[in-house]
Formats: structure tokens, C-alpha cells, sequence
């Protein structure tokens, strides 16, 4: 069975790497096309995200369009991150220190949604941003952009994101919302509820949006959301990060197997599911066994591969 990986990270920030430890994966280049080729994922949605010391996510310094920044092979704390900007045979074209076409050390098969760091963002970041869109065929693996909800303490129907849904819509983008639970102690669950998106699809009904993770625990209130409105879909990724043995445990206590299976039975509407991992939070070849035990068979091949390939128009 072909998979595309609609959620996955392969940035250089520090708490992948701690989650990296936790889950057992090899959080490299190497790895990642390793543990890819196993499971037969043929391509990923990279939700791009970037901060300017370590620890620092939420970066409020971050830029404002944050693009895929592999994570390094060496040490951390021992480069700067400014060394892993990309040289391109495409023009100077940068967005906000990260050039395009993806850094070399990216998979060829990736993809990526843009993370937005509402701090940074302006009318004029974001008009620059557009004029490369149009003028520049390398960009198309951009697919859409990734609000960091609860995260940044920001709503998303704030006045700030307006101009990145108009340009989802221009230029027919999706944008991925973290929705639920978030990984830091930081982050505001207020501002992560899966409820407010309901707002946003009415507003911006020409946007398609996916709400990240199913928005576990209020994993009801996403998939209603999701059933109301023709513009709204959602990932199942992130449902839980460690390791393989982890995720047997959690099949095993069928109180936590029955909280995610009832949304998406409520849902029931297996062309609006999408596969993700959260990948380096699990390995991938034991969330595919565990995703496997979500979702009824025959809707395997939307789920895992057709519905990304629709929804991110990829080719």
C-alpha cells in the first residue's frame, strides 16, 4: 500500500530531537528516507517550523513564513542555523532568511506547509511572499501553511492571519491548524480548541483547512466541525508520541482506542481523513499498525493516500 505522510516535521528545533529520544527514531535525513522506504511512504507534508535558539519554540523571533530547516547532522548547539540556509540556482528569492527551492538535505518527495509566526508577520512579508508564488515555478512544492494554535497565543480568526487565508485562497493552498493538546506547558489550550475553526470555515468557505490531530482530547467537537462544514478535514496525527511500545499499550486500553474510533465513526466520512505521523514523535512503521486499527479496511487507500493527494494537490 502506497502512504503519503500528510503531517510529518524535519525541522532543526529542539524538542524534536528530545522527542526523537523518546520515540526511538533516527531524526536525520538518513533515517527519515529509511523509515519511509519500510513502511512504503512514497511522500510527506513537511509542517515547517523554525526557531533561533534552541528551546526558543514558540519563537517570537522566528520568521514569519518558517520553512522545512533540516536538522543538522552534528551537534545542535554547535552551528548556527544560519549555516543551513540553502543555495539556490533560482534567485535570491528568501522568506525571512530560508531560500527555495527545499534545503538539499530535504527528501525529494517532501512537500511543505509554511509555518506562520503571526509575531513576525506583515502586509509587506506576506505581499513578497505572494509575488514569489506567482513569479516562481520552484515553489511549488509549498502546498499550504501551517497556524501554530495554542502555541503562538494568538486566535486563529485573529485579524493577523486574515491575509494568509486570502492568499490560501488566491492561490489554492491549504492550511493546516494544530488543533488539541499542545506539546508544551506554554501553549494555551484556549487558543487550540478545535470549536473556533468552525468561525474560520464559514468565513473563508473558497479555503480548505485540516485540523491537525483530531483535536485530541475534544476529538467530538473537531470531527462535528468537520461533518458540518465541506471545507474542513482532519489529520490523525500526534495521537500519541514514544515509542513502539507506547503505542501497544495504548491499543490495549480500549477505553483510549474507543475515544479516537467513536469521532471518526461519528464523522463517517473516511475522504476527509488524513494519515499523518507527527514523525520524529513515533516511529512510523508501528502509528501506520496503530492508525491501521482506527479505520475500517476499505478506507485504507483514501486515508493513507488519496485524500492528501486531493486535498494538497499533489502530483
Amino acid at each position: 500500500m502506497k502512504i503519503i505522510d500528510a503531517h510529518t516535521h524535519f525541522s532543526n528545533v529542539q524538542p524534536f530531537h528530545g522527542a526523537a529520544d523518546d520515540s526511538g527514531v533516527d531524526f536525520s535525513y538518513d533515517g527519515m528516507i529509511k523509515e519511509q522506504a519500510e513502511c512504503g511512504i512514497v511522500a510527506s507534508v513537511c509542517m515547517g517550523l523554525v526557531e533561533t535558539s534552541p528551546w526558543a519554540f514558540p519563537d517570537a523571533a522566528a520568521p514569519a513564513f518558517m520553512n522545512a530547516n533540516p536538522p543538522l547532522k552534528t551537534d545542535y548547539t554547535a552551528k548556527p542555523q544560519s549555516t543551513h540556509a540553502t543555495k539556490t540556482t533560482t534567485g535570491p528569492l528568501e522568506t525571512g532568511g530560508y531560500h527555495w527551492p527545499l534545503h538539499e538535505d530535504c527528501p525529494p518527495t517532501m512537500h511543505v506547509c509554511m509555518g506562520i509566526n503571526p509575531h513576525t508577520l506583515t502586509e509587506e512579508k506576506t505581499a513578497a511572499f505572494a509575488k514569489m508564488l506567482k513569479t516562481n515555478a520552484a515553489l511549488s512544492r509549498i502546498v499550504g501553511f501551517k497556524i501554530y494554535a495554542g502555541y503562538y497565543h494568538f486566535n486563529i480568526n485573529d485579524a493577523v492571519y486574515t491575509p494568509i487565508y486570502k492568499l490560501a485562497a488566491e492561490y489554492g493552498l491549504t492550511v493546516a491548524i494544530h488543533t488539541g493538546d499542545t506539546y508544551a506547558e506554554t501553549g494555551l489550550l484556549e487558543y487550540s480548541h478545535p470549536l473556533a475553526a468552525d468561525r474560520l470555515a464559514v468565513n473563508f468557505r473558497d479555503v480548505n483547512f485540516m485540523l491537525c490531530h483530531m483535536g485530541d482530547p475534544w476529538i467530538m467537537d473537531a470531527c462535528e466541525i468537520t461533518y458540518k462544514n465541506r471545507n474542513v478535514y482532519v489529520d490523525i496525527s500526534g495521537l500519541q508520541a514514544g515509542d513502539a511500545a507506547l503505542l501497544a499499550d495504548t491499543e490495549a486500553r480500549p477505553h483510549v482506542m474507543h475515544h479516537y474510533i467513536q469521532g471518526l465513526s461519528y464523522l463517517n466520512n473516511y475522504e476527509k481523513v488524513l494519515f499523518g505521523t507527527d514523525w520524529p514523535l513515533v516511529p512510523l512503521g508501528a502509528y501506520i499498525e496503530f492508525c491501521k486499527k482506527l479505520v475500517p479496511p476499505a478506507a485504507y487507500e483514501d486515508v493513507f493516500y488519496n485524500n492528501a493527494i486531493k486535498l494538497f494537490k499533489l502530483s
